[in-house]
């Protein structure tokens, strides 16, 4: 039995998110949604996807924050994350240096195709260092 891989959305721009969605659902992925950083941060803990893709500039909580809140958790050291950001990696907060992250991307570069490459690539790399089939 083929199990879908769970993709966790916190994007406060919410045609973005949609559009990402949209996409992900149709190539086979579970998708949820959150456009808050509390909201996204609860949203991982009770699904535990296989991903997050996590913008930078969100309401009530930065990304950089929920990231960091995630990693200090059992149930968040080991999720994939994906950080969307609008601005380049030169001028994202210093944290970032030392939190752990997969791929950080700038959402203007970025169509959903190329998105969706990403995140097979990261899931692939990811069972492969867990010795599981993809």
């Amino acid at each position: 039995m083929l199990v879908r891989k769970k993709i966790t959305i916190i994007e406060d721009n919410k045609p973005i998110a949609e559009m990402y969605r949209f996409k992900l659902e149709n190539e086979g992925f579970e998708v949820d949604l959150a456009h808050t950083g509390p909201s996204g941060l609860q949203l991982v803990k009770r699904k535990k996807p296989h991903l997050v893709l996590l913008d930078l500039k969100l309401p009530h909580m930065n990304g950089d924050e929920v990231l960091e809140r995630m990693r200090e958790q059992d149930w968040g050291k080991d999720i994939n994350v994906i950080i969307a950001a609008n601005v380049s990696r030169a001028y994202a907060p210093k944290k970032l240096s030392w939190l752990d992250f997969d791929e950080y991307i700038v959402k203007a570069h970025f169509t959903p195709a190329q998105l969706l490459v990403v995140i097979r690539n990261i899931l692939q790399q990811s069972h492969s260092e867990q010795g599981i089939n993809t």
